[in-house]
């Protein structure tokens, strides 16, 4: 710096003093939080009826009475207080597949539509998310678009697909089944997960085949016992079999 002249040290200050008073500028901008676009009592509420939803889809097919419908209708309730488009159209698409799912057939998509939606609803934030806005209109039009009709609800790829994952499943269950003490966590998990891939593709007899293991599990706290050890081999060879004629 000695070796410097003051005059040059002066006119690079000089040439730097604009940049260095916009970036001062600035930082008290960078800083500044982002305003809440809703009350938070509004979102709490909002959050909380979105996991009020997410228990009642994971319980729909085990619980003694089906909250589903009234946990959808709870949440559009709150998404008219919002008084926003975003939301309104969610809570809108929402009720119109809540009233598809008490039809005798249940359009694959909607089932898949609803599993990712209110899998997304349930992520931190609620309605104040970065992405709640983009996300509301993308899970909207899913679910309207499940309502149209589909020539092919299932393909062979997906077949092929699901036996291929199913069958890891399956042995995935069976080393759970083996280990000292068996695992009974791994294998409801697996059963769970495979139900509900199922489920997506009417793969109804599968789906219930699935969740006798998890039945199975839940009604017996000793797994290395010869009973329970011997209905679970006896579900496993039937999903096997099972999974091999979606395929044949």
């Amino acid at each position: 710096m000695d070796d410097i002249p003051e005059k040059a040290l002066e006119e690079t200050r000089a040439a730097l003093a604009p940049t260095l008073e916009a970036t001062a500028a600035i930082l008290p901008l960078l800083n500044r939080p982002t305003p809440l676009r809703f009350a938070p009592e509004l979102n709490e509420r909002w959050q909380a009826a979105c996991q009020r939803l997410a228990k009642a889809w994971s319980e729909r097919n085990g619980a003694a009475t089906d909250d589903v419908r009234p946990a959808i209708f709870a949440l559009f309730a709150i998404a008219l207080e919002c008084r926003d488009v975003d939301c309104l159209r969610l809570g809108e698409a929402l009720a119109s597949a809540c009233d598809r799912l008490e039809a005798d057939h249940v359009p694959t998509r909607t089932i898949a539509a609803l599993s990712a939606c209110i899998e997304c609803l349930g992520e931190p934030g609620g309605l104040e998310h970065p992405a709640f806005a983009e996300r509301a209109r993308h899970f909207a039009a899913r679910l309207e678009a499940s309502a149209a009709p589909s020539l092919s609800e299932r393909s062979t790829v997906l077949d092929q697909l699901f036996v291929g994952e199913a069958g890891e499943r399956i042995e995935r269950m069976h080393e759970a089944l083996d280990a000292l003490p068996p695992d009974a966590y791994a294998l409801k998990s697996e059963a769970l997960e495979l139900a509900q891939q199922a489920e997506h593709l009417e793969l109804w007899g599968i789906m219930h085949l699935a969740r006798q293991i998890g039945t199975i599990v839940a009604g017996h706290d000793d797994l290395e016992a010869d009973a329970p050890r011997q209905q679970l081999l006896a579900v496993l060879r039937d999903l096997s079999l099972a999974i091999a004629a979606v395929n044949a």
